[in-house]
């Protein structure tokens, strides 16, 4: 799964990304709470493992700024743990609170439920819409301007997810995993084949283009 931790002690970080890493999840590692709004902003990510001592942008102030926003799960992992601390980070917006210090067994476990509770939340979204494009995720249909689509069963759960994180960079990794079950990159031109028949039958006829290509990283709607 792809995960953002946002956490300014550098061995602190550095280990979480070496023991996740391990595990076969991909990391991306902010140091304050402004970088980490941007990196929400603009690309996908599972899960957000948040640190409540921050520079620039505390921890408790990122969580207010993501109340009205599209972001992950977060959970905040801080030595501020005392009782009423972690009353406060729930009540602001955060999913788990975990403190520090901790065990790493914990921390994954933890990681995997707020995983899986956020893609219920997302497969429990009947109807997914972005301009004229919209998705019943229950009949299964796909119309853009009204027409319906003919996609495959492929073509559709990718759309699917680029619909869950519209206006955010989905990686090819994210893509691989959530829709063919890889937990690596093949390193193969699978997804492209599959993107360049969907954008066939998104964009072709249709304007403007949604579906956008991030050289390098993954793909976006809108």
């Amino acid at each position: 799964m792809r995960i953002l931790i946002v956490e300014d002690d550098s061995k602190v970080s550095y280990w979480l990304v070496s023991k996740l890493q391990a595990c076969g999840h991909h990391c991306t590692l902010v140091g304050n709470g402004r970088d980490a709004l941007e990196a929400v902003s603009r690309e996908a990510f599972d899960v957000m493992v948040l640190d409540r001592m921050l520079p620039v942008m505390d921890g408790m102030q990122v969580l207010e700024h993501l109340r009205d926003r599209r972001h992950p799960p977060v959970l905040v992992l801080s030595a501020v743990d005392q009782p009423d601390d972690r009353v406060a980070g729930l009540r602001a917006g955060a999913d788990d609170y975990l403190g520090k210090p901790f065990h790493f067994s914990e921390l994954l476990a933890r990681i995997d439920v707020l995983a899986r509770r956020g893609g219920g939340a997302e497969a429990q979204a009947s109807l997914l819409c972005l301009e004229d494009l919209s998705m019943d995720v229950v009949r299964r249909e796909v119309r853009r301007g009204g027409q319906l689509l003919d996609l495959t069963e492929k073509e559709f759960k990718l759309l699917q997810v680029l619909l869950e994180h519209s206006g955010q960079v989905v990686t090819r990794t994210m893509l691989l995993q959530k829709v063919w079950g890889y937990e690596f990159d093949p390193q193969t031109n699978l997804i492209d084949v599959h993107m360049s028949k969907l954008r066939a039958k998104l964009d072709k006829r249709f304007g403007p283009p949604l579906l956008r290509t991030v050289r390098s990283v993954g793909y976006a709607l809108g």
